[in-house]
């Protein structure tokens, strides 16, 4: 078999993830419960995204580049999305996240993510992301440590939603469980506000996401 060099979008990824790997990261998980999200007429990703945009703008500092001069507060929520692709990894970027309706933001999930399989997005599509999403619950897996996308010092991996049994008030009950990792630069952010971010966020979506 023939060796695949490392050049083109196999190397602009193997750049940055070795980038993102040297960073002092740290990860943390929660399991969330999904059942006020579950049946609406927007899928899981729009929402988990609307949900993370609010939750960043409450929460700054995981919104923020790391530059060789320090960190760099983002004034506005500009949410990586990550899309898989038979040859690679692509992460265009929805602009002013935090401002979008839930029926807006599913609306640019859909279209990114199609000209983002199909390559017609302009190279600056592709630029000025804040913080990334990455979702692999599509293809079965529980939970996973994704690695940070520099500059940016944080990424959220989600994972499938799974019926499980969980005790409310005393009692076992069934519940659709997904599991957030949120992985954050040390540099950067501490342990104690990159929590907090994850609290919001699991409070965001259990409650269900607004439209």
């Amino acid at each position: 078999m023939s060796v695949i060099p490392l050049k083109g979008m196999r190397g602009a990824i193997a750049r940055n993830m070795t980038l993102g790997w040297q960073a002092p990261r740290v990860a943390m998980t929660v399991e969330v419960d999904m059942s006020a999200c579950l049946g609406q007429q927007v899928g899981v990703t729009p929402q988990v995204l609307s949900a993370v945009a609010g939750a960043l703008r409450d929460h700054p500092a995981l919104n923020a580049w790391l530059t060789p001069e320090g960190i760099a507060p983002q004034s506005v929520v500009n949410l990586g999305m990550a899309v898989a692709l038979a040859e690679g990894l692509a992460v265009p970027v929805i602009r002013n996240a935090a401002a979008r309706s839930l029926a807006d933001m599913a609306q640019q999930v859909r279209e990114l993510a199609a000209a983002a399989r199909q390559q017609s997005l302009p190279p600056k599509a592709y630029q000025g992301g804040s913080f990334t999403v990455t979702n692999l619950g599509a293809t079965g897996i529980d939970w996973f440590t994704p690695i940070l996308n520099p500059p940016q010092v944080g990424i959220l991996g989600i994972g499938r939603t799974l019926d499980t049994p969980v005790v409310r008030d005393g009692q076992i009950v069934i519940a659709p469980m997904m599991s957030m990792t949120l992985v954050f630069d040390h540099r950067a952010v501490d342990g104690h506000p990159a929590a907090l971010f994850l609290a919001d966020l699991r409070k965001r979506l259990e409650a269900g996401v607004l439209p």
